[in-house]
This record gives structure tokens, sequence and C-alpha cells, in this order.
């Protein structure tokens, strides 16, 4: 992401600890939830991410345009909906908020001889 028409790309990292042994359902439920998030305007797009260092442990990333744009879908009716679907397999989380500063996407990757 470079900047976007009003300023810095906003990311918001979650870290999310699941209930164990509903790992499935989580990436089910989020994945049938997640336009919620990406069919809004102000998203640029989200991922989410299973650690690979903790059990039941995922990250979802999404960027945004502002940070005006994220707290209003923040406190939006549809992220209360999508929030309260997830719940169920959430032991406990966190939320982190940056701006990014340099991306310099992804380099083409030269052949192996």
């Amino acid at each position: 992401m470079t900047m976007a028409d009003s300023g810095p790309v906003f990311r918001v990292m979650l870290r999310m600890e699941i209930v164990p042994g509903r790992e499935a359902e989580f990436e089910r439920v989020w994945y049938s939830v997640g336009d919620t998030v990406s069919g809004n305007p102000a998203n640029l797009g989200q991922c989410v991410l299973r650690s690979d260092d903790e059990e039941s442990v995922y990250y979802i990333m999404s960027d945004w345009i502002d940070e005006a744009r994220f707290r209003e879908f923040e406190r939006s009716d549809g992220h209360v909906e999508h929030r309260r679907k997830l719940h169920p397999y959430r032991v406990k989380g966190s939320m982190a908020t940056m701006k990014v500063v340099h991306d310099l996407g992804r380099a083409a990757a030269e052949p192996v001889r």
C-alpha cells in the first residue's frame, strides 16, 4: 500500500486466541462474514493468518483509507453483528492500529538456476 488519497493507509491488526479444537469452525465463520469488512467502501483489503508459533492464535489484518472511516465501521451495526458471530470462538484478543509508512510490495522473484 502506498498513500491513499487522504493520507497513509490505516492498518488494523487483531490478535485472537481461539478455543482449542474450534479453529476450523472459526475459519469457516470468519470467511462467511468477511464481506462485512471487505464490502465496506473504506476497506482496502483484509486477511486472516494462522500463527505457526502459537497454537490456536490468529491474526486478522485489514487496511483502511483512514482511521476515521475505520472507527465509523467499528461502531456500525454490521460490525457488531460480525463480532457477535465470531465471539463464541474467541478466548481473548487484542487490537493494534498503525499507519503504513512504506510498503515495497512484492518483488518479482528471480528464477532459480
